[in-house]
C-alpha cells in the first residue's frame, strides 16, 4: 500500500471521529436537544398532574351522581344549599351580616 492510500485510510475515520466529537455536543446542547427534552419532560409532568386532578374530580362527581340517584337527603341538601329552597310551611329567617 502506498503512503497516500494509508494516509487516506486513516483520514476518513479520523475526520468522522472529529466531526462526531464536534457535532454531538452541538446537537445535544442546541435548542432542539437537551433544553427541549427538559422542557417537554416538565410539560409532561404538568399534564400528568392535571390528568390526576381531573381523574379525582371525575371520581368525586361520579360519587355525587350516585348519591343523588340513591339518597333523597342529598337531593334536599343541594336544593336547600345551592338553590335556596325550603319545605312548605317552613319559615326562613334572614339576618344581616
Amino acid at each position: 500500500m502506498s503512503r497516500t492510500s494509508t494516509f487516506l485510510a486513516w483520514l476518513l475515520p479520523l475526520s468522522l471521529l472529529l466531526g462526531s466529537i464536534i457535532a454531538v455536543p452541538l446537537l445535544v446542547m442546541g435548542e432542539q436537544g437537551l433544553p427541549r427534552y427538559r422542557a417537554l419532560r416538565d410539560e409532561l409532568a404538568e399534564v400528568q398532574r392535571t390528568n390526576e386532578r381531573m381523574r379525582e374530580e371525575v371520581r368525586q362527581l361520579q360519587h355525587d351522581v350516585r348519591s343523588l340517584r340513591a339518597d333523597e337527603r342529598a337531593i334536599e341538601r343541594i336544593a336547600r344549599d345551592e338553590l335556596g329552597m325550603v319545605r312548605e310551611g317552613e319559615i326562613v329567617f334572614q339576618f344581616p351580616e
